[in-house]
């Protein structure tokens, strides 16, 4: 008999429970969500899978979507079939099953069709319904169906799993004057009065998350590049923005083609290109076949636009091109998984900006992108391994976060180090051409890449994949004279766990006009570095000087004392970014001490991603980690050297980095009244270059920061002429009302899903409702706040209840703040642990400035 591991018990549990169910021809429990035991016995008894879906989509808002559709499969093993549906038995009409109408039966959001009127082999259920509205996210004159990770089931009846790919024969009926994109090409249109029914292609085979359209009053443009024809939908309306952005936007989409097909030896796979721009979408771009979504405030940029912004666009694209191969090529067979299409879209997209780009560019892009959004999770008592487990697929979306998206590519940079490039790219031609449109999961992969190298993956694995945190070095050097007679390096966990995370990366000795360098290949707990024995003493110690190692490095105060702004950029970027990680830890540094670090380098740091970098910790020190009195006491000399460094700087960007930072932390009468006149007359100063959005972004922080909020606020509605804008502007306002009554009404009707539906609206309207300037009022709302989370991860999409805690949250410091996080957690010991852990995260800078506010 074999023992079974405790730590396993579950999984065996689970597939023992589902092969009984099939055993039997007994029923998987009916239960809301879609679980593992349900999706495991349908992967296994349902193939084939064809659906034929037609929505009618009408001009009124307020008017329901009626639909209709057919599912063809095959079932392999007779059995009840749960047919997913996230809505209220009402929008259900009609069914018929194999050519007769059956009795509606409908329970826990699943149509229930019993075995009695299915048979083995091909079957098909057709459904008359009304389409739920949530995720098709409609408004007054364009709508756009996001699906990910289970949303599918709220607009229309299906099987909502990633591993039950189907193709989709798709038709909308929809207002003559809107243009329509989905996964598949155009077939044919027929015009019916002012209504118009276009007919689609059929889709590639697809998990139904990536099923997708989108239809509206949008600007329809196609080109052919390189023998590629692609198609983009777009509602911007700014005439710079367009001659600045489409020609570039097309060939950012090939040059990521290119890169992609070569790398991977896989044509493109599927059958069209085509993306669509969408006003405050909930992301950066969701990846659909043929309808790649992108939020278009990302692809238009105008003249004001820096340097940074470019490459984010460029990364962006490539980020989502990436996803056709990984994650909708190949597929994760469960969404425990989801972090694999999210690794690989991050990391081939660098490579893509590292060949565009160059390697200096990338490797300090690399480093700004992730370490710092890793550790934000990493460091704090919620932290999560990039594999998590998952019972439920309504918990998907609290998956994900900045663990799959930016430790996750750190990890697999650091397996393609352990493996070799060469090595590691076979492996995974030999992955995607595998698993081509199927599904596969973490271990499938580990198991290919194991064969092209010597190297114990399996072990590399548990730490880097399956485990938290991240570790903390310690270092122990000692000297003969005036010469190193040893060099140790030491690794532990943060909560002192002797866990040891293998990796490469380089130190520094400084020998004031030369330095060398020494590479670290810390596989174990203790590393002697055998190349610094009989060194001369160094000046300083740089510890990851290339920034390639994770974790918590020491910090020699005398290389703070004497950096050179001259030194290599990579170097800087490291040393500011451990210097902050030290500074949460206690270690080195106090607030204030490192915020005026940070402070000389706004004036003399020429790298506009470095000068990014420091001036966002500066803001982020001032309103996070000082106290009010510190800041009333200070702001007069930081809103003038601020200034002033702008004024030094000789770049466009750089000088626009400055002014972003000064609007972002002033509260004097003098910054103020400067600003007023630069927003009323719409004068930038000298060498900044500000757009629409810029004195938009003016206003409302004018209007956050003076007594004329309403003037200021109305003046700039009127200035504005684009109607997605000047709608969200009008749902800010009240957010920044001088009123607090009327900003109590505000906070009030986000109770209602309704007034939340524009996520990207309601946290930017958060940011500003619980600005350190407002907190006396606002804090008020905490409780409340927490108590709505379940709800939030319920209805939102996937990013929204991390976004929905880190805006409300994000620079409270306060003693009473910090004990109603406390209170709600001890008030709820059961609380959901994947949300829990998101409020750990959220509320850790809160809970460190407890110990280090000074």
């Amino acid at each position: 008999m074999m023992k079974i591991n405790p730590k396993y018990f579950f999984s065996f549990l689970l597939l023992g429970q589902v092969a009984f169910a099939q055993q039997k021809n007994t029923d998987i429990p009916v239960e809301p969500g879609v679980s593992l035991a349900l999706a495991s016995h349908r992967s296994t008894t349902i193939s084939n899978i064809q659906y034929q879906v037609h929505f009618n989509i009408p001009q009124e808002l307020s008017a329901a979507i009626q639909s209709t559709e057919n599912i063809d499969f095959k079932l392999n093993k007779l059995s009840d079939v749960q047919i997913d549906f996230k809505q209220s038995a009402d929008h259900l009409k009609r069914i018929v099953v194999n050519g007769k109408q059956v009795a509606i039966n409908f329970k826990e959001e699943h149509i229930l069709i019993a075995h009695k009127d299915l048979h083995l082999g091909n079957n098909r259920i057709a459904i008359e319904f009304v389409a739920g509205n949530e995720s098709l996210n409609r408004n007054k004159d364009f709508l756009y169906a996001l699906f990910v990770p289970d949303h599918a089931r709220m607009v229309f009846p299906c099987f909502d799993q990633p591993d039950l790919k189907a193709n989709f024969l798709l038709s909308l009926t929809v207002p003559n004057d809107w243009k329509v994109m989905a996964n598949a090409a155009k077939k044919d249109s027929l015009v019916n009065g002012d209504m118009v029914t276009y007919h689609f292609k059929n889709s590639d085979k697809l998990p139904t998350y990536l099923f997708s359209f989108t239809a509206g009053k949008y600007t329809y443009l196609s080109r052919k590049v390189k023998n590629r024809n692609m198609e983009f939908l777009h509602r911007e309306t700014d005439s710079a923005k367009i001659k600045l952005s489409v020609d570039s936007v097309f060939t950012g989409h090939n040059d990521a083609l290119d890169f992609l097909e070569d790398w991977t030896a896989i044509k493109y796979p599927f059958q069209k290109i085509g993306f669509a721009a969408i006003p405050d979408f909930q992301f950066g771009g969701m990846e659909h076949p043929g309808e790649v979504q992108y939020k278009s405030s990302a692809l238009f940029l105008d003249q004001g636009a820096t340097r940074d912004q470019f490459i984010s666009r460029s990364n962006l694209i490539s980020h989502e091109t990436a996803h056709m191969w990984f994650g909708d090529l190949v597929t994760m067979k469960w969404f425990n998984d989801v972090w694999m299409k999210e690794v690989f879209a991050n990391f081939m997209a660098d490579k893509v900006t590292e060949k565009l780009m160059g390697k200096s560019t990338f490797d300090l892009k690399f480093l700004q992108d992730h370490y710092p959004a890793a550790y934000g999770v990493d460091r704090t008592l919620g932290a999560n391994p990039i594999r998590q487990q998952l019972d439920n697929l309504q918990e998907a979306g609290s998956m994900y976060g900045n663990i799959i998206y930016h430790k996750a590519p750190i990890m697999m940079r650091q397996l393609e180090q352990l493996m070799g490039k060469a090595a590691f790219q076979k492996g995974i031609r030999e992955y995607l051409k595998l698993y081509a449109y199927e599904n596969a999961t973490w271990n499938d992969l580990i198991a290919i890449l194991s064969k092209y190298t010597k190297k114990d993956l399996y072990s590399w694995n548990k730490v880097w994949v399956n485990q938290p945190g991240r570790p903390i070095f310690g270092y122990e050097i000692k000297y003969d004279g005036d010469n190193i007679s040893s060099l140790i390096l030491t690794q532990k966990s943060e909560n002192g766990e002797p866990r040891v995370w293998p990796q490469a990366f380089t130190i520094k000795l400084v020998y004031g006009d030369n330095s060398k360098i020494l590479n670290v290949n810390a596989a174990n707990a203790t590393t002697i570095i055998n190349e610094a024995k009989g060194l001369a003493k160094p000046q300083y110690v740089l510890f990851n000087a290339d920034g390639a190692g994770y974790g918590l490095f020491p910090v020699d105060m005398l290389m703070m004392e004497n950096m050179d702004v001259k030194s290599n950029q990579l170097e800087r970027a490291s040393i500011y970014i451990n210097a902050y990680e030290n500074m949460l830890a206690g270690n080195n540094f106090k607030p204030k001490q490192l915020l005026n670090f940070y402070l000389k380098g706004l004036a003399i740091e020429k790298n506009e991603m470095n000068l990014r970098l420091i001036a966002g910790y500066l803001t982020n020190i001032y309103w996070t980690f000082l106290t009010p009195e510190m800041r009333t006491g200070m702001h007069t000399d930081l809103e003038n050297v601020i200034w002033t460094a702008m004024q030094q700087q000789e770049q466009q960007n750089h000088k626009k980095i400055l002014f972003n930072a000064y609007q972002n932390v002033y509260i004097g009468k003098e910054a103020g009244e400067r600003l007023y006149q630069i927003w009323d007359k719409q004068l930038a100063p000298d060498g900044v270059k500000l757009q629409e959005d810029d004195y938009s972004n003016l206003a409302l922080t004018l209007a956050l920061k003076t007594d004329t909020a309403n003037s200021i606020l109305k003046a700039q509605l009127a200035r504005t002429s684009n109607t997605d804008r000047k709608n969200r502007l009008i749902y800010l306002m009240p957010a920044l009302s001088l009123d607090p009554a009327e900003r109590d009404r505000f906070f009030d009707s986000l109770k209602e899903r309704k007034n939340r539906q524009k996520e990207a609206w309601t946290t930017t309207a958060l940011a500003y409702l619980h600005h350190s300037l407002r907190q006396q009022t606002s804090i008020k709302y905490l409780k409340q706040s927490l108590e709505l989370l379940e709800e939030i991860q319920q209805t939102g999409d996937i990013f929204f209840p991390q976004s929905w805690l880190a805006a409300i949250f994000s620079t409270y410091n306060s003693r009473e703040a910090y004990q109603v996080v406390q209170a709600f957690l001890k008030s709820h010991p059961n609380y959901n642990p994947k949300l829990k852990d998101k409020i750990l995260q959220t509320t850790d800078n809160l809970c460190r400035a407890q110990e280090i506010v000074n």
